[in-house]
């Protein structure tokens, strides 16, 4: 192995470099251009999740809003002139897709969803399933083990009707293959069976030869080829359809589910299910809705349907406006890139370059940076999209999780996706996770869409990067740029065997000759039908925060105490302070949302930590502060009884919450300050908000309202543990802004804790299970895992990458810092506690320590 010095990297990272790799780029005119032009809002953004939604350009949405602001949309169900308008409107959109898939209203029919889930539950609810009976088999359902979760779902349907289920494995299809035996006219099966396959896997981006849709409706493949009667297919496409063109009239499918944010990035909440007209003859509808009766009694049980497709099975109003704004993405599709061939040649040179780089960095000990999951080079258009999925890995061989590699990458605005990504069966494969892991996963408290990446040092997901036609070289440059930066031992080594291999190998990238229909069956699964397995991940031990000495009776004291009046605003210290029902007095009962209701946080906004809130408990207000600006006023209590006062509901860290805006004066400050439209809505008097921890983690303590932050009532950290990351930080030689670090109370101001405490051990507060301040007594909920936003100076709203950087290396990839506490107060006693800086702080140690 050979290797190359930092300098020869960066060489790497040109487009020159690039160029020499892929001679696909871009759409006859700059790239850099066009981001200017269409996508100004991700100027210093590298968005690589194109997967889960693409982006929409300007033009597209200004093309809308013209054509709504002049014309006049009606309901399609009326007759009048501007119903027409929307009828004909829609019919022409209808058009607009069949065409842009190769087919036509004589064999294909689009019935609009409000996604591909949707699409595919449709499918589900209506298929002719047929039970096992001694007249003769029953339908299978059948299914790639490589699916979305909803491809799946499908399962919960058929389970209830005694259908057959089979999960077929990716190499099955063509090794299993056999000439079906001969049916008798005694012997034929009428049973309707269906096969479900994604275009391109949503995990690794994976492309699967669209010939398999005529191998299974002809039963020459896999598991078709097994079972006598009728097969369907149904081609899951909404991966595959947003960087690659789609030909149905060379692989008829039956079924072709699509979402179509996936493609154009607006609308969402739409989507299609295109039915070969010939296989929705099949289908059973038992529910009605507005506009699919051609006729139908109240009295007696009499319902005819109407003929067309469409009208059977669009139940009620479509969304007709999203429909119309489809138009405009198209158009504007078109204008910008000139095909979807360009844009999969585009996107796959992306990917492809992306792959070369990434697969052959290794750290200083020669060992490999990432493990990606995939079957191929990247070598074959015609098998590969434009995804990138891995795990990258330190220099021993351990899994980093990909939890922290998220976190790190929003501090550099490089935008990721993460987890299994609703496809287990990939997840599974690739990650080499058993039925028991999974389970046993469940068990130790992981669930989909968490934040828990590893279990006893083993990944339980992974990293995806996608590209979309948007996409740039400067994308894939800082990406590769943030993992050499971020997670490699420097100093960097490049397997220089393995890049003059990728890079000589002649990838096939004649997409002008790109037959869709002759895709070539490629070897399936990974080489000898093994699967990759990746390195057991070896837990470093805590040696570096000792354990010991961890005393019940040990005693500390309450340095300070802080308020966050506005959620996500400055702090307020005060050296004594009332407890109410829902923490701290006052504590997070306000927040700033943006003008459709959503919270904004110093994730969005890190000016907010600028805004210094004032509590005057004498005049009864709230005063809103930031330099240069004349300070504004809203009342501590809000009366429902003011008709001005506009009631909403809001969501905070997914639970809903009922508020009341405060008006027009601070709306207008806010919006002035932070230069968008915005306002300021503070928490209902008598909404109560239960903590979302479970009631294992609240013990005796019953139902505990929160007031509007996101996971309990009071944050607790300790100078201890303070002081500990601090000298870390200051050990690191690569960090930014060293001289900031020096400033323990600068440090603390970035955890957003209530409660400071001091302390003689770091994280010793980690194994508490409950503390006495003062008289008052407290349970200790749990840890408080930390997010990019501690990365915030509070002082300045600069972003930096410390602490989050440094908090995991000297917790060992954990980033927990502080523990939450609970307090219950009565609420039918005229006592009110009160807590004292210099209040003496008694924890007590758990029996059962649970250790992250």
């Amino acid at each position: 192995m050979e290797t190359q010095s930092s300098q020869d990297f960066q060489d790497l990272c040109t487009f020159e470099s690039f160029n020499s790799f892929w001679h696909y780029y871009g759409y006859g005119v700059d790239q850099q251009e066009l981001i200017d032009r269409e996508f100004k809002r991700i100027k210093g953004v590298a968005y690589l999740d194109h997967a889960g939604t693409t982006l929409f350009p300007e033009s597209q949405i200004k093309g809308f809003y013209d054509d709504i602001s002049s014309n006049v949309y009606g309901n399609p169900h009326s007759h009048n002139p501007s119903s027409r308008l929307t009828h004909d409107t829609v019919e022409s959109v209808r058009y607009r897709i069949l065409e842009h898939f190769n087919t036509c209203p004589e064999e294909y029919s689009v019935i609009f969803t409000s996604g591909c889930t949707a699409a595919l539950k449709l499918v589900a609810d209506t298929f002719p399933w047929k039970a096992a009976s001694n007249e003769g088999p029953g339908s299978q359902f059948c299914y790639l083990t490589d699916n979305h979760t909803s491809v799946v779902g499908i399962r919960g349907v058929t389970a209830l009707q005694g259908v057959g289920t089979v999960s077929v494995l990716p190499h099955e299809v063509e090794r299993r293959a056999r000439t079906p035996p001969t049916q008798t006219n005694g012997e034929a099966c009428s049973a309707p069976h269906l096969f479900c396959y994604p275009a391109q896997s949503n995990f690794s981006g994976r492309k699967y030869p669209l010939s398999y849709v005529k191998g299974i409706q002809s039963q020459q493949l896999y598991p078709a080829c097994e079972h006598r009667g009728r097969w369907f297919v149904l081609l899951d496409a909404a991966c595959f359809v947003s960087c690659s063109p789609l030909d149905l009239s060379q692989c008829p499918a039956d079924f072709v589910p699509i979402s179509f944010y996936k493609m154009f990035g607006f609308p969402t909440g739409l989507g299609a299910l295109l039915v070969r007209n010939e296989a929705a003859e099949v289908l059973r509808k038992t529910y009605f809705g507005g506009g699919t009766a051609a006729a139908y009694l109240v009295a007696d049980n009499f319902f005819v349907p109407k003929p067309n497709v469409v009208s059977r099975f669009e139940d009620g109003t479509i969304s007709f406006l999203d429909i119309i704004s489809l138009h405009h993405g198209f158009e504007t599709l078109q204008k910008l890139t000139g095909s979807m061939l360009n844009i999969q040649l585009h996107t796959f040179g992306l990917a492809r370059y992306t792959y070369i780089v990434l697969s052959c960095l290794s750290h200083s000990n020669g060992k490999p940076v990432a493990q990606i999951h995939c079957d191929n080079d990247f070598q074959n258009i015609a098998e590969q999209g434009a995804i990138l999925n891995f795990n990258l890995l330190d220099c021993h061989g351990r899994t980093v999780g990909y939890s922290q590699v998220d976190k790190m990458a929003s501090l550099f605005n490089i935008h990721i996706r993460t987890g299994c990504f609703c496809n287990t069966g990939a997840c599974q494969h690739y990650l080499a996770i058993s039925n028991q892991n999974v389970k046993s996963n469940l068990h130790a408290g992981h669930i989909c869409g968490d934040n828990i990446d590893l279990i006893e040092g083993r990944p339980t997901g992974s990293i995806r990067v996608s590209f979309g036609y948007m996409s740039s070289f400067e994308d894939c440059q800082n990406f590769l740029r943030f993992v050499v930066n971020c997670f490699v031992d420097k100093p960097l080594i490049l397997d220089q065997k393995r890049l003059n291999k990728l890079k000589s190998a002649e990838p096939m990238e004649s997409a002008a000759s790109y037959d869709l229909a002759s895709i070539p069956n490629g070897q399936l699964g990974h080489e000898n039908g093994q699967t990759l397995t990746p390195p057991e991940r070896i837990t470093p031990s805590e040696d570096t925060v000792s354990k010991e000495g961890k005393n019940n009776g040990s005693s500390h004291t309450l340095t300070n105490l802080f308020i966050y009046p506005v959620k996500s605003c400055a702090s307020v210290e005060v050296t004594e302070w009332p407890l109410g029902l829902q923490g701290l007095l006052y504590d997070r009962l306000w927040m700033v949302v943006n003008e459709n209701g959503v919270c904004l946080s110093q994730k969005r906004e890190p000016k907010l930590c600028l805004i210094r809130p004032i509590i005057c408990l004498a005049s009864n207000t709230l005063q809103l502060q930031v330099s240069g600006m004349e300070p504004v006023t809203v009342p501590l209590e809000t009366s429902l009884a003011n008709s001005d006062l506009r009631t909403s509901q809001s969501k905070v860290c997914g639970d809903r919450v009922q508020t009341v805006d405060c008006g027009e004066e601070v709306s207008t400050w806010l919006s002035g300050f932070l230069e968008k439209p915005c306002r300021l809505i503070r928490q209902r008097p008598e909404f109560l908000r239960d903590m979302k921890f479970g009631p294992e983690k609240a013990g005796n303590f019953g139902p505990t309202a929160l007031s509007l932050v996101n996971e309990a009532q009071f944050l607790l950290i300790n100078r201890a543990s303070v002081s500990f990351l601090q000298k870390h930080i200051a050990n690191r030689h690569d960090s930014e802004n060293e001289g900031t670090w020096h400033d323990t109370e600068q440090l603390i101001q970035r955890f957003r804790a209530n409660l400071v405490i001091s302390g003689q051990e770091a994280f010793a507060e980690d194994d508490w299970s409950h503390l006495t301040v003062g008289d008052t007594q407290f349970q200790v909920i749990g840890r408080c895992g930390r997010c990019q936003m501690i990365g915030v100076d509070q002082k300045s709203a600069s972003r930096t990458q410390e602490p989050l950087r440094s908090l995991s290396e000297c917790r060992s990839g954990k980033v927990t810092f502080g523990v939450y506490l609970a307090h219950q107060s009565a609420r039918n006693t005229t006592a009110v506690p009160v807590l004292s800086v210099g209040a003496c702080v008694i924890p007590r140690i758990s029996e059962f320590t649970d250790k992250p």
